[in-house]
């Protein structure tokens, strides 16, 4: 008997049902079997059903006669249901990566309620997920299982079959069936919540919730809406035919309110002809089943009224009173906003025409991020060898946390950030500044850039559409033209830079500042960085860091983590980086997968990591200069080159192991082949060409010559003179061999800071 029966209703979904099938067919977690039914649909659905039930036997098809709408079509899959619970999912809907395994473990947790409630996101055409507003309702703080009284909010949570899994033995002794109807999961799901003896709730998404352009139910005009007056009679009737749970009736009441209000403001639901007999059937449901003694919430009692009483043309003048008063909202914001910003561009311009701050520095990254990368790492140089330049950081407010107290905290678009732009010396970013800065006489711009280019870049986009997708290729050599100074830790970097932006800027090859803390963190540092962490002490730490995908409009690991561990034994974790552009975890955390895609410092995470995986990510170049193993993930490298290009094949000359699939990289790791001798010297023939410079004073050296005037760098330490600091794993077996070693590396008067990377 398999722990989950998976049951998809099929109708003219042919061009979602593969995703939706392959969506449960690859979960981590296997043990299920998936019910597809094809409602007698006009189009490929039964085929591609077939299709998948020929390849994997946990695929049972079902096809039905004639169509009996997606309420017969799940009662079909219910008759057919073997697993211990039943999970629902809509043929254009997906689970998430996981998404089973991690009911599965909530269910064991919680000692397998009779339902789990769970979260999801709605997704467009556009592929962005939007998760549900009511998460809240979904913690999962305080005891489990409980009863519905002790958490009446889950009422209020989408009353959809697909955001549950429900222990098939309690649904069966219920006798719970779907009728038929558009609204077929009303009467499903609040019957189901009151019944259950035990509930428990999962924050998480587990399902994407397809909104379609068209064939969506919710976003089709019909009468057949009426349908929601039949779905709540069957709930009231299921109350009534059980009197212990009367005390749900004012609940069920109020939300049925909600619901028909819902229906009746959407305009695009309902005919315009039948709008005003809605209302008055909407009336006398309101009549039928309102509680008296039961007073209605004051934020709600407007609605009531209105519906209560059926004043059609009423409700719909309050609506429209409603959105002139939305309408009037925006127009005013948008004028107070357009006189903002004149008057910032005024104090712009009397700004530019004071005189230069000589003693002022400002900086940003990534797009006014956090202190972070080369420039973060050069804020505090220029604090440390040039004490008399005063720094400033621009930041968005939810980041100024990570900026030093010393360095001043400036919001993108104020005054402040304004009249840094325009009066101090010196500007540092990693990215460019905002277009509309005007770069005066006497002020020096320095381009760090963040990351050795494997990835084409710049004018090198041109021929490349998914990648560029709108850039402005005039505006990108506009920006160009106010560099000063721009960072290169290689000779390779140096001849892409002047290649794909070309420009009259000075090519600094002193290295990259961010790596400097490579060459000066300690033992020590290694251990407090782990302990922070979580990772458990004698554990092998994987950094896994894939880079981002032009060609895919939703970004994903292309690795199932939890299988790839569970292969590897307990003595690995994995520290799971999504790109910086992402705006997401990578994975679930579990207890051997720790998500670190919101930690400040990906060099932190460096130095707190054993190995690296990654595919075609910059992060590489940099992790070499710690001499750490090196093992890379090309799994997509002819879609990759094809929608990016890179500027030599990393298999003739990688960092070290090259894997092509998940099971070679987990055969790489239980071999030992990661750190093997092999593996050894690939990583040394890439750290002669890529890391000649970064031994520890890059951003000195930068700050010398830019301030200081210094044309002539320090010495480079040659690469057999660095001895950066041993990953956990390898330190003591390191140990003795570093005792003998002379410290070569001068320490700064200031403790390092740990910046950010790609």
């Amino acid at each position: 008997m398999p722990r989950f029966t998976v049951i998809v209703p099929a109708y003219k979904v042919q061009a979602y049902l593969h995703e939706c099938l392959e969506s449960v067919l690859s979960q981590s977690y296997p043990d299920l079997e998936l019910i597809a039914v094809d409602d007698c649909s006009p189009d490929a659905c039964g085929a591609i059903v077939e299709e998948f039930a020929a390849r994997d036997p946990r695929v049972r098809p079902v096809r039905l006669a004639e169509n009996q709408g997606p309420g017969g079509a799940r009662n079909a899959g219910l008759a057919a249901a073997t697993g211990d619970y039943l999970v629902f999912l809509d043929g254009d809907d997906t689970l998430t990566p996981d998404a089973l395994r991690a009911i599965a473990d909530r269910l064991k947790e919680t000692g397998d309620p009779d339902v789990l409630v769970y979260d999801h996101a709605l997704t467009d055409w556009t592929g962005e997920a939007i998760r549900d507003g009511l998460a809240a309702q979904l913690t999962e703080q305080g005891p489990a299982p409980f009863r519905l009284e002790d958490r009446p909010g889950l009422l209020r949570v989408t009353t959809a079959a697909w955001n549950k899994a429900y222990r098939r033995e309690f649904m069966a002794d219920a006798r719970f069936s779907f009728p038929p109807g558009w609204y077929e999961d009303t009467p499903w799901t609040y019957p189901a919540l009151m019944a259950a003896q035990t509930l428990a709730t999962l924050d998480r998404v587990c399902v994407h919730h397809r909104r379609r352009r068209q064939g969506d139910i919710l976003g089709t005009t019909s009468r057949r809406h009426f349908d929601v007056f039949d779905q709540y009679d069957r709930v009231f009737a299921y109350v009534d035919q059980h009197p212990e749970l009367a005390r749900w009736r004012p609940a069920l009441f109020r939300r049925m309110i909600e619901h028909l209000s819902a229906v009746f403001t959407e305009r695009h639901r309902l005919p315009r002809a039948t709008r005003a007999e809605f209302l008055l059937k909407s009336r006398a449901h309101y009549r039928r089943y309102r509680t008296p003694g039961h007073p209605v919430p004051l934020r709600s009692r407007l609605r009531h009224t209105l519906v209560r009483l059926g004043l059609h043309r009423t409700y719909r003048a309050l609506e429209l009173a409603k959105r002139l008063g939305r309408w009037t909202t925006r127009r005013t914001t948008r004028l107070t906003r357009a006189v903002r910003a004149a008057a910032l561009r005024l104090h712009y311009r009397i700004q530019r025409r004071l005189p230069l701050r000589e003693d002022h520095a400002v900086f940003a990254a990534y797009g006014n991020r956090g202190h972070s990368c080369n420039p973060g790492a050069l804020e505090q140089a220029f604090r440390t060898h040039a004490p008399h330049i005063r720094t400033a950081w621009i930041a968005d407010a939810e980041h100024h946390h990570t900026i030093p107290t010393a360095a001043r905290r400036l919001r993108p678009g104020s005054a402040a950030y304004w009249t840094a732009l325009a009066r101090s010396k010196y500007l540092v970013n990693n990215t460019d500044f905002d277009r509309r800065l005007v770069k005066r006489t006497g002020q020096v711009l320095v381009q760090t850039q963040h990351g050795t280019p494997l990835k084409h870049m710049g004018l090198d986009l041109q021929e490349r559409p998914a990648a560029a997708r709108d850039m402005d290729f005039t505006a990108l050599l506009d920006g160009v033209d106010k560099w000063d100074y721009l960072l290169s830790a290689n000779r390779h970097t140096t001849l892409t830079w002047e290649r794909v932006y070309p420009g009259t800027y000075a090519t600094l090859e002193y290295g990259y500042p961010r790596n400097d803390v490579f060459q000066q963190a300690t033992s020590q540092d290694v251990r407090r960085l782990r302990e922070s962490l979580g990772i458990p002490e004698g554990t092998v730490a994987i950094l896994y860091a894939p880079t981002h995908r032009d060609y895919r409009r939703t970004q994903r690991p292309s690795l199932d983590l939890d299988r790839v561990l569970r292969r590897l034994g307990p003595r690995f974790v994995v520290l799971a980086r999504a790109h910086h552009g992402h705006g997401g975890p990578l994975a679930t955390s579990t207890g051997r997968i720790i998500d670190v895609s919101d930690h400040p410092s990906v060099e932190s995470l460096c130095l707190a990591s054993d190995a690296l995986v990654t595919d075609y990510s910059s992060l590489m170049f940099d992790y070499a200069n710690l001499d750490r193993p090196i093992v890379v993930h090309a799994d997509d490298r002819e879609a990759y080159e094809a929608a990016r290009g890179t500027y030599f094949d990393l298999r003739a000359f990688p960092p070290g192991a090259v894997a092509r699939s998940e099971d070679e990289l987990t055969d790489i790791f239980a071999s030992g082949h990661w750190r093997g001798s092999r593996s050894t010297q690939l990583r040394s023939a890439f750290r002669e060409r890529f890391c000649p410079y970064d031994d520890g004073r890059a951003a000195e050296r930068v700050v010398r010559r830019v301030v200081l005037g210094d044309t002539d760098p320090a010495p480079f330490l040659p690469l057999a003179e660095r001895y950066p600091v041993p990953s956990a794993a390898a330190a003591l077996e390191q140990q003795p061999a570093l005792e003998r070693q002379p410290s070569v590396v001068p320490r700064p008067a200031a403790p390092p800071v740990v910046t950010e990377t790609v």
